[in-house]
Parts: structure tokens; C-alpha cells; sequence
């Protein structure tokens, strides 16, 4: 009996899996092999792939494809591989994929799903309208000292250590600099606290912010639960982030507006623009025709979030994007500096001619470095836009449907249309077309002469999206920008990078990381150049 059971079990198990995982098939939509339950990231979850080599693996597969169809699990979603499609969906048609995919609910976990990313429709709009203001060239412009110092900071640091070496070098873990820079630089940006994370290591902002961007197995199960069982995440108060480390952030938050206001402070950071965003006071920079940018790959900004709003928000809307800012700032910059440094170290042609352009800027201002030298360093620029090509932040970008969408066939044999119904999900490949041939010759090269002058304009409008594209892109990009290239200045000023003996090359990526971490941890060594 018990054997009947079992077998009657099993059978609707997989009759339910052929029902689920044939969604795609049934609408003449292909995609990559699929293994219950994990649909199409079977290598993601046992861990014998990153998440970047499976996006890039499956948009090679359908170069035939507009679009294609993917599992995450068991939930369908479209890929997007046509470029006349993805303009249509990212800026004409914007209104019907206007949000992210996002599973939690503001009353369940306010400090993560009240941020930028989560909020949807109009309150994203006015959210978006809100901020917009804090991250123009003139605040970058005002925020860049901070940056500098934490640099020099870090420099003094590397120095000493070097002096002290018997060998004359250190070999040290980028991954461990880069989120130590990242977090003095958001500590001082955003927050106004001057932290040196280089000597007093096991600081708590530091501790903190690693616990709050580390995938654990916390998160993972947080993430599953709200994903697939939200009643009973409503039932038992869960939140992404442990209670430890939302009550640190919320009390930095609130205790550091109440003491501002109390005391009339005023200082050059986030939190001072987000007081003034709440009170109305911020408004865009006029920008003239001859103003140049953070970059190539600078977004800018829609006209949703250049719209006046008045709308009052509170602490906790404001505390979930001081945490926004940190979590982008701490990770994604961290993990876009390592491996930047990685491509120097293993390209001394290129690190050379970049440590050119550092020695000229250095004499032409008597050594001064400001925000007109990020403007016009032209090496350095074609070098951070290539490191965003080669290694994208984001692997995809993700769209959530607000409206039933026709996007046509998915092939010229095909011979219905696909529409994306309400509630459905797609998402951009963006690795796949940073990385396609079609578009960049030889494409896993890093040449940084792919954005020379002569040649950016070879790049084709909507295969290079580092930042996002259209009135959903990163409303960080010149902060992201200034960060690299001031850090990236400041230590090849004083410090020549070569791989040392623990170098893996070439690179292969960390499968147990969703961020652009290498495998054996990315070693370099640094040794003081002789400067007079």
C-alpha cells in the first residue's frame, strides 16, 4: 500500500513539473535544458557555475531567438535578446514594465522593501523625483574631498606596511581592500562618520556592513520564504536583514537627523541631502551643452525624476535609502574596483599608460586631483568603461509587467504572438550582449581602445548597460564613477600592481557569489613606486 502511494506521489510530482515546465514549449518559446526544480540554474544552485556564465551561456544558445525562456526555479521568465524589443520595453512602452520584481511587502520588512529598487508605481516615481537631486554633478562635485581622504588614508596605510616588509611588497586580497574602501568612503559620503577601516578592522560600521551584504544562509532562506511562502513570513515578522543590524542603521539614521537638526550641522554628505530632499530644498543642476560628465558610462536622468513633487516621507523611508546607498556602494563598487585592478595587474601595457595620464594630470595641477581631472582623463575613463563592459555589475536587468504586453514572435518561423501578462517577469542579459561578438570584436579582451575617441561611437546604442538603461537606471552612476576612478588614481599614483604567486589567470569567477568575485580570491602584489 505504503509502495502505491509513493508511486502515486511521485507521478503527480512529475505530471505537476511537465505542467509547470511546460510553459514556455506550449507557446513555441525555447529554452535552455531544464532540471526540476531548479528550471534553468541548476549549476547556480549546486554551485558549478556563476550566475554570469549561465545569463551568457543560454543568450549564446538562441542567437536566432528574439527572446527566449528561462526557470528560476519555477517561475517563467522572458529574456529579452532583440534590440528593437528592448528599446520598446525600456523607454517607449516604459509604462508597462515600469517596476522591479519585488516579493516584499513594505509592512513586512519596511527598511528593505521602501528602498528605490523595491518601491513601484508612483511612489517610485515620486521616490525617484525625490532623489534625483542628490546624485548631480555639482553634489558628486561636493563629495569628492571625502572620497580623496579616505584615500589618502588608505595610501599612508599601504605605504607603512610596504616599508615594513623584509620582501619589499605585499601581496594583498583585493576583495578585502576594495569593500574596505567602499566602506569608509560610504561611511563619510552618506553617513558623515570618519572611519579608517585599514587600521581599526573589526570597526563596527564595517562589521555591520559586511553582515548586511554577505549572502548568508539567512538570506537565502528569507529570500525562499518570501518568495514562495509570504503568508507565513507576514505570521512570523520575518525580514531580510537580522534584527541587529536594522536597528543599527535605523538609529544611525534618525540619531544623526535629530542631532543635524538640533545643532544646525551642516555637512557635505547623503544624509544632509536627504534632510533637504525631505524638506524640498533640493532641485536638478542646470547643465550646460559644454559641462562634461563622471563618464561614457554616466545615465541620465528621465524626466520622471526630474519632476518637482511635494510629498512628505518618513524616517523609515528615508533610513531604507541610507541603506540603499550603502549596500550599492559597498558591493557593487567594491567588486567593480577588484576586478578592475585584477585586468591592471594582468595588463601592464594598460596600467602603464593609465599611470601616464596620472603623472600628467599630477603635473599639470601641482598634484592636486579634482573633479575636473575625473572629467578629463580620457584614459581613465575608456578604462573604467571597459572594465563595466567586460565585468557588468548587474548580469541582467529585471522588469515586472504592469500591463498585458504583446512582443510578438519569438522567431521569423514562429507563428504566434507571445504576450506577457500581467504580473509575469522579464529580464535583459546584459552580460550576454556586453559580451556578444556581434557587437564587440574579440569580445572577452579588455581593451580599453574600444571607447577611444575614435572609436565609442562604433557602439551600438543599447548593447552597452552597465548602469541600467531608460527612466529605471542606477540613479548612482557619477557617484559609482567617482569612487572608482578617485581610488584607482590614488593608488597607482603611489603603488605599481603585479600579480603575485597566488594570481589565478585567466580569471574564473566564484560560484558561490552572485557578485563578480574570483575563484581563490583575487591576489595582487603592490610595491611603492620610487617618486621623487
Amino acid at each position: 500500500m505504503l509502495i502505491w502511494i509513493c508511486l502515486g506521489f511521485l507521478v503527480a510530482v512529475l505530471l505537476y513539473f511537465r505542467h509547470v515546465y511546460g510553459f514556455f514549449k506550449s507557446r513555441g518559446i525555447k529554452t535552455p535544458r531544464i532540471v526540476p526544480p531548479f528550471g534553468t540554474l541548476t549549476s547556480v544552485f549546486l554551485q558549478q557555475g556563476h550566475i554570469f556564465e549561465n545569463v551568457t551561456k543560454a543568450y549564446n544558445q538562441f542567437p536566432d531567438q528574439r527572446f527566449y525562456g528561462v526557470f528560476q526555479c519555477l517561475t517563467p521568465i522572458v529574456y529579452v535578446r532583440d534590440i528593437e524589443l528592448l528599446k520598446k520595453i525600456l523607454i517607449k512602452d516604459f509604462e508597462h514594465f515600469l517596476d522591479h520584481n519585488n516579493v516584499i511587502k513594505a509592512e513586512h520588512d519596511p527598511l528593505f522593501a521602501r528602498n528605490l529598487v523595491t518601491l513601484r508605481g508612483k511612489e517610485w516615481k515620486d521616490m525617484r523625483s525625490t532623489l534625483s537631486p542628490v546624485f548631480t554633478s555639482s553634489k558628486m562635485k561636493m563629495m569628492l574631498p571625502e572620497m580623496v581622504e579616505v584615500g589618502e588614508q588608505m595610501i599612508l596605510s599601504f605605504k607603512k606596511k610596504i616599508k615594513e616588509a623584509e620582501q619589499g611588497y605585499l601581496d594583498v586580497d583585493m576583495s578585502d581592500l576594495t569593500s574596505r574602501y567602499t566602506n569608509d568612503v560610504i561611511a563619510s559620503c552618506a553617513f558623515g562618520l570618519k572611519i579608517d577601516s585599514f587600521t581599526d578592522k573589526d570597526n563596527q560600521f564595517y562589521v555591520m556592513g559586511k553582515n548586511t551584504i554577505n549572502v548568508n544562509i539567512r538570506q537565502i532562506l528569507m529570500a525562499f520564504v518570501f518568495n514562495f511562502f509570504p503568508k507565513l513570513a507576514e505570521i512570523f515578522h520575518l525580514t531580510i536583514f537580522p534584527p541587529a543590524t536594522e536597528i543599527f542603521f535605523r538609529t544611525l539614521v534618525t540619531e544623526t537627523m535629530q542631532n543635524r537638526d538640533l545643532k544646525q550641522i551642516v555637512r557635505p554628505d547623503m544624509i544632509h541631502l536627504l534632510m533637504e530632499a525631505k524638506k524640498g530644498k533640493l532641485t536638478h543642476d542646470e547643465k550646460s551643452s559644454q559641462d562634461k560628465d563622471t563618464g561614457f558610462a554616466t545615465v541620465e536622468e528621465s524626466s520622471i525624476g526630474q519632476k518637482r513633487i511635494n510629498r512628505a516621507w518618513s524616517d523609515d523611508d528615508l533610513c531604507a535609502q541610507a541603506i540603499l546607498f550603502f549596500i550599492a556602494g559597498f558591493e557593487t563598487v567594491s567588486s567593480t574596483l577588484s576586478i578592475m585592478l585584477y585586468e591592471l595587474a594582468i595588463n601592464p601595457d594598460i596600467q602603464e599608460r593609465l599611470y601616464q595620464e596620472i603623472k600628467e594630470n599630477e603635473a599639470k595641477n601641482n598634484g592636486k586631483f579634482d573633479y575636473n581631472s575625473i572629467q578629463n582623463m580620457v584614459y581613465m575613463d575608456m578604462v573604467v568603461s571597459e572594465t563595466l563592459r567586460l565585468w557588468p555589475p548587474s548580469v541582467f536587468l529585471d522588469r515586472y509587467c504592469n500591463k498585458d504586453y504583446n512582443i510578438g514572435k519569438p522567431n521569423e518561423q514562429a507563428s504566434d504572438d507571445y504576450v506577457i501578462r500581467k504580473g509575469e517577469a522579464i529580464q535583459i542579459p546584459v552580460a550576454g550582449f556586453h559580451r556578444d561578438p556581434k557587437y564587440y570584436p574579440n569580445p572577452n579582451k579588455f581593451d580599453p581602445e574600444r571607447f577611444s575617441e575614435e572609436n565609442k561611437h562604433k557602439i551600438q546604442p543599447f548593447t552597452y548597460m552597465p548602469f541600467g538603461l531608460g527612466p529605471r537606471n542606477c540613479i548612482g552612476s557619477r557617484f559609482a564613477l567617482c569612487e572608482v576612478k578617485v581610488m584607482v588614481y590614488q593608488l597607482l599614483n603611489a603603488i605599481e600592481i603585479s600579480p603575485s604567486d597566488k594570481t589565478i589567470i585567466p580569471p574564473k569567477l566564484n560560484p558561490s557569489s552572485i557578485n563578480i568575485r574570483l575563484k581563490g580570491g583575487n591576489w595582487l602584489r603592490f610595491k611603492a613606486r620610487n617618486q621623487v
